[in-house]
């Protein structure tokens, strides 16, 4: 009877063939950790955006005596926004509260985007803010 031979060849690719599947399952791991990361950072930036705008609709309101004019439909496209579009509107009503006191509520939405809509790096959020003068 002969002995059997390369019975350790046979492990030894499976062995490689098993490292290199790992080896491939991490890069693709690390690339999509790269991608989430990207993706909120561009989120909180987007955030930021649209707080910039309300703050920048809130000083324009209470300085301009309370007028929605100024804001509504204002788009902004600050330097410091980096590529962010801020969409802002605004719009307000009167409320009687007892007798010769009129309470003015304004309602502020601000919409900031990056990119196309369709795009991989398109990211957009929405903030709103009452105000009560």
């Amino acid at each position: 009877m002969k002995k059997q031979r390369g019975f350790m060849m046979v492990m030894a690719i499976f062995i490689v063939i098993v490292i290199a599947l790992l080896g491939s399952y991490m890069v693709r791991l690390s690339g999509v950790q790269h991608a989430t990361h990207s993706y909120t950072l561009q989120s909180a930036r987007a955030y930021l955006a649209a707080k910039s705008g309300l703050d920048w609709g809130i000083a324009s309101i209470l300085k301009n005596g309370g007028d929605c004019t100024t804001v509504s439909a204002a788009s902004l496209t600050f330097p410091g926004l980096n590529g962010f579009t801020v969409t802002l509107t605004c719009s307000d009503s009167i409320h009687s509260e007892g007798i010769n006191n009129n309470l003015k509520f304004y309602k502020l939405n601000a919409h900031s985007a990056f990119g196309a809509y369709n795009s991989t790096d398109y990211v957009a959020r929405e903030v709103e803010v009452s105000i009560i003068k």
